[in-house]
């Protein structure tokens, strides 16, 4: 009857006897005294005993609207109520006493404030795991059948009957209906009892489930995050096996011998680990249920088995959502398992790989090793190889020795049976033994023959290890004596600086700075070391180390000076500034000590020169019959040690704004040269090599050998460059005397006196007389100024002194010129990838304005100064015939004379907005290598050109030259079309003629050759772009030159 009667007040509560008895104030009543929050919430701990609890996966919005939501089954009104077998039937009419009502209505108000701090807290417990995932919990379908079934036949009219509340409250209750109703409510309170501990111990299952999941989750994380390391590592693991892969050929001999070092991997991690941390964290997380007293008034009773009665069919619908989550977790157990197994997976992969890279690590270090000791032992085996052969010759004689000695004892034993029957047999027996003697002692030979070659083997063993270690030695003293090739030059640039400037302090001797040079040129280590030793340390501590290091050295290579009035990038006007950085940097690298004497421009690019410093002495120079100071500046510029002289002159001399084209240029640059033989004379420098270029310190030459030479200053050859035979630079025979010369001297036919005027000198004619070495700039151009028209007066010069006299094609410099590394291009290209070309050539379009419609129109270059020389109205001409042609062309560059430069300007501004032409009437260097770059083709219609270096320049950059057959044009550009010329030479188009003819000759065929054959054009370009036109042939040249004429000099002074 308990079970029955539990069943009954958990599933429907009161509401069904309330409507049975039809009584409105018992509605009333139960209304104040039950907290409706409890209808319709169902606590979490109203759980059967029998409930079996499993892993799912429920989320809080799944529970909230259930446990909100009123039980759905109700009990039918009209339900017929059987009594239980155990009780009898009570009347209508039957109701508590007064007493009993009001101590009934007193716990009933007690039990309503536990029942609504039970719920508060049942509602707390629902916020705090709402955000939680729960596992669901499947009841056991027997038992809800078997409950169902009860619920169905359960009447209970007497207790009804019994519970009915008069309102007069007029009628007593017997002493048998008080029995029966004692015992019900004691029959409800034990099963109250049982729902509570269900309840408990349901919840307790619950915290664990939650624990649970959420443990589950973060291992699902971690295994995430592992699997995502594991790919990485795989990654990085497929590498390496790679590289594997390419060694296994290289040490396939040496793998036997290596096996067995290989190493174990370890797993990095344990499942039964994270099994056990779930176990933990379950156990952890079970908290205690709380037990609440019931009142034993029959009014509290009432109320809690109401409340009972809608937590269990709320639980009821609650169950039948939950049954449908065992798949998710069945799967969710899959996929973890799964996870787990490609962990375990990953993780014996990852250690074989990883054991796999330690093993490539250490077979790289040991077959190094192996290279090294393979490599000794080879030279050992060739040479004991060729003893063993010889030993095992001998052994062989050996062999075949003692088979004939068998053979021979084999025929005695034969004679011995015939020996008594003859006496030949005995004298052959005789014989025999003779020769087994001879046979004996020959084995004995042969044996200590065997014992000797082995005992040189020995000796050759021991041999070769002292030579061995004594290669070793002389591989320790040969790495102190090689050069240091781990400093820039600038760095052996300022050694030597700093070297002249202590000589010129007077700080050291002349003969400890010769010494220490010495040491520079050969970029000894040793000077290196003490410089970096010292460098925190004072000029004193320096020089006395630097002196330490003093000894007899012998030159590695010549003393070169160039004095010159232009140095790319500092000061550059033209070709010669190129000339002399890029021949000075070749001479450098060929090991040569190369050094630079220019004027102190105030125009000059100063951001160009490093470490710019003034040294703490003047150099008084003669001039005008007076002496003027000088103040010498030293820096480096390219990595190349140059002095700067800054004349303390109140003409200001070089601080004009401008490096030439002063009216004074002439006492200038006399004052210059004879400043800069000043420095080398007190700075008691003694070069190989004196180099002065162009008529600007063509004064040089003379000025040595009439003044310096008796003075002092006499190791040096002379060799002048003249780079342009049109600028001589002649003036009146009067003007030589300020910077000291003998006019009267020099101004003689055979010397300085201009061929044609007898009251002039000519510095370039006087160079030619007085230097040892004269050189123009290509050999065409040596051939074509010794005559009347090319020579500009000093053809007859040159042909008295030509056997002094060649022609030398410059070259360029090949790291400034370079379209693979030039940072001025938008896009950096190379001979085998031309689309950086191509790029170019449309961003120069966008910045210059001009039309980008036909991709394929080919366009026209040209930079150049805007001289008669240059041709300038052939370029006129060619910029309206390329245009015809269907063409573009731009044009760099401005002209010192008055009326071109006008010209020019007139048709910059009649093409301002053309959408093919482009004329730029300044000189810019961004620019310039941007349009060669981009141009397809570049004209040089010179009318005579002494070398030029745009169409070198131009082909290095994948522009086709066309260019009129002069001077180093001549030298360089040879035509496509040309079938005396081998194809390997064929890089351009020429014409003879200077003339408007030759120049359309030459662009028609060029325009035809991009138009109409593009592979043809494309071979060309390429071609082009991988001529050397470096310095490197050119600087050989001039060596040989500079060593023969030191060679004669240093023969002629022997004799002496």
């Amino acid at each position: 009857m308990s079970a029955k009667l539990s069943t009954c007040f958990f599933s429907h509560g009161f509401i069904s006897l309330n409507h049975n008895s039809n009584n409105k104030n018992n509605v009333v009543c139960y209304k104040k005294h039950v907290n409706p929050r409890l209808l319709f919430v169902p606590s979490r701990r109203l759980l059967p005993a029998s409930c079996k609890m499993r892993r799912r996966n429920l989320s809080s919005q799944n529970m909230r609207p259930q446990g909100n939501k009123p039980p759905s089954d109700q009990i039918p009104e009209s339900a017929k109520l059987q009594p239980n077998s155990d009780e009898e039937s009570e009347p209508e009419n039957s109701v508590p006493n007064s007493e009993d009502m009001e101590h009934i209505v007193q716990h009933e108000t007690t039990y309503e404030d536990d029942v609504n701090t039970r719920v508060d807290v049942e509602h707390i417990n629902e916020q705090n795991l709402g955000t939680v995932s729960v596992s669901a919990i499947e009841t056991n379908r027997d038992v809800e059948h078997t409950d169902g079934q009860n619920l169905d036949s359960l009447t209970l009219p007497a207790v009804t009957k019994a519970l009915a509340i008069n309102r007069d409250g007029g009628e007593q209750v017997s002493g048998v209906q008080l029995e029966d109703l004692i015992g019900m409510i004691k029959n409800a309170e034990r099963n109250i009892l049982l729902l509570n501990q269900a309840r408990v111990h349901a919840l307790e299952d619950l915290h664990k489930i939650l624990s649970e999941k959420e443990s589950l989750q973060g291992e699902i994380n971690i295994l995430e995050m592992r699997l995502a390391e594991a790919d990485a590592r795989i990654k990085v693991a497929s590498q390496e096996k790679i590289h594997v892969e390419l060694l296994e050929d290289q040490l396939e001999k040496l793998r036997n011998e290596l096996i067995h070092r290989g190493g174990s991997g370890k797993s990095e991690l344990q499942l039964c680990e994270n099994q056990n941390k779930i176990s933990k964290e379950e156990a952890l997380l079970a908290r205690d249920g709380h037990v609440h007293s019931l009142s034993k008034e029959v009014d509290s009773l009432r109320t809690e088995n109401l409340a009972l009665k809608y937590d269990i069919q709320a639980l009821k619908s609650m169950l039948s959502n939950f049954k449908g989550t065992n798949e998710r977790m069945v799967t969710l157990e899959n996929e973890r398992s799964f996870l787990e197994s490609a962990l375990k997976e990953l993780e014996s992969k990852l250690s074989v790989y990883q054991q796999d890279s330690s093993n490539i690590s250490t077979l790289k270090v040991e077959c190094k090793d192996l290279w090294a000791k393979v490599e000794n032992l080879q030279l050992l085996l060739d040479k004991a190889t060729k003893q063993a052969d010889q030993a095992i010759s001998v052994l062989q004689q050996n062999h075949d020795l003692r088979k004939k000695v068998d053979k021979l004892e084999e025929s005695l034993r034969d004679a011995n049976v015939f020996k008594l029957s003859s006496e030949k047999m005995q004298q052959y027996n005789e014989l025999m033994q003779q020769k087994m003697k001879l046979l004996e002692e020959r084995l004995q030979k042969s044996d200590q023959e065997i014992l000797s070659y082995v005992q040189l083997y020995q000796e050759s063993v021991k041999e070769f290890q002292e030579t061995l270690d004594s290669l070793k030695e002389e591989s320790k003293k040969r790495a102190l004596d090689e050069p240091v090739d781990d400093m820039p030059w600038e760095f052996w640039s300022c050694l030597l600086l700093t070297i002249d400037g202590w000589v010129l302090e007077k700080k050291i001797s002349s003969s400890d700075a010769k010494l220490l040079k010495e040491f520079v040129w050969k970029r000894d280590r040793r000077i290196r070391d003490a410089y970096m030793a010292c460098k925190e340390k004072n000029e004193h501590e320096v020089i006395s180390k630097f002196l330490c290091l003093t000894s007899s050295q012998a030159s590695p290579g010549l003393y070169v000076i160039h004095i010159a009035a232009e140095m790319a990038p500092v000061a550059k006007v033209g070709g010669l500034g190129d000339v002399v950085t890029g021949l000075a940097k070749a001479l450098q690298k060929k090991g040569h000590l190369v050094e630079i004497v220019l004027p102190k421009y105030d125009c000059m690019q100063y951001d160009s020169i490093r470490d710019l410093r003034a040294l703490d002495v003047t150099i008084e120079s003669y001039f005008d019959g007076k002496l003027f100071q000088n103040k010498v500046w030293v820096g480096t510029v390219e990595g190349l040690p140059v002095y700067f002289i800054e004349p303390h002159h109140p003409n200001k001399f070089f601080w004009r704004g401008q490096y030439y084209g002063e009216h004074d240029d002439f006492k200038r640059f006399s004052f210059f040269s004879r400043a800069a033989l000043e420095l080398l004379l007190q700075a008691g420098k003694k070069p190989d090599i004196i180099h002065c270029h162009d008529w600007q310190t063509a004064f040089v030459a003379p000025l040595y050998w009439d003044l310096y030479a008796p003075k002092g200053l006499n190791s040096a050859r002379i060799c002048f460059t003249c780079h342009n035979f049109e600028y001589q630079g002649s003036a009146s025979a009067s003007e030589l005397a300020s910077c000291g010369l003998d006019v009267q001297q020099l101004n003689r036919p055979d010397r300085m006196q201009d061929n044609s005027a007898n009251d002039r000198v000519n510095p370039v004619k006087g160079a030619i007389v007085f230097s040892n070495i004269v050189t123009t700039v290509s050999p065409t151009y040596a051939e074509e100024v010794r005559t009347a028209e090319g020579g500009r007066g000093l053809h007859s010069t040159l042909n008295f002194h030509s056997k002094k006299f060649m022609g030398i094609l410059n070259g360029i410099d090949t790291d400034a010129w370079n379209p693979a590394t030039d940072t001025f291009l938008k896009v950096q290209y190379s001979a085998n990838d031309l689309q950086g070309k191509a790029e170019n050539k449309a961003a120069m379009r966008r910045h210059l304005g001009l039309s980008s419609a036909d991709d394929q129109r080919p366009l026209v270059g040209s930079i150049t100064r805007l001289v008669p020389q240059k041709g300038v109205h052939l370029i006129r001409h060619a910029i309206y015939r390329a245009l015809e042609m269907g063409g573009q062309f731009v044009l760099l560059g401005s002209s010192p004379v008055a009326h071109i430069q006008k010209e020019f300007e007139g048709m910059a501004s009649q093409f301002q907005n053309h959408d093919h032409i482009r004329l730029i009437l300044k000189y810019d260097e961004y620019l310039s290598h941007y349009i060669y770059a981009a141009s397809d083709m570049f004209i040089i219609p010179s009318i005579f050109e002494p070398c030029g270096l745009t169409q070198m320049i131009a082909m290095r950059y994948g522009s086709v030259p066309i260019a009129r057959k002069t001077g180093g044009l001549n030298d360089s550009v040879f035509d496509v079309d040309d079938d005396t010329i081998p194809h390997q030479f064929q890089n351009g188009f020429t014409f003879t003629t200077p003339d408007e003819q030759g120049v359309n000759t030459a662009l028609e065929r060029a325009f035809n050759l991009y138009k109409n054959d593009k592979a043809s054009w494309q071979r060309l370009v390429q071609k082009d772009m991988n001529i050397d036109f470096s310095w490197d042939s050119s600087a050989s040249q001039y060596e040989e030159l500079y060593a023969k004429s030191v060679a004669r000099a240093r023969a002629a002074a022997s004799r002496t």
